[in-house]
């Protein structure tokens, strides 16, 4: 199965919460509520230093989704 690379989610149990996944190496949740982020990697410190410089544009692209996708709702 292919997946794409953000899906949104939420859950009954955080109301207010707007789950962003991104389903791509380096895989996270973010919640835009708060921008707390969730790595589901594990990385060597090599590639922390790598993710800082990548991790501001991920998380602009899936601002990007979630700003796009309720755009649709609208029309």
């Amino acid at each position: 199965m292919e997946l794409p690379k953000f899906l949104l989610a939420d859950n009954t149990d955080y109301p207010t919460a707007i789950f962003i996944v991104h389903t791509e190496y380096p895989r996270f949740v973010i919640n835009l509520e708060d921008d707390e982020v969730e790595w589901l990697e594990e990385f060597s410190p090599e590639d922390e230093a790598e993710l800082a410089e990548e991790a501001e544009s991920l998380i602009e692209a899936a601002t990007a989704f979630y700003d796009r996708e309720v755009s649709r709702y609208d029309e």
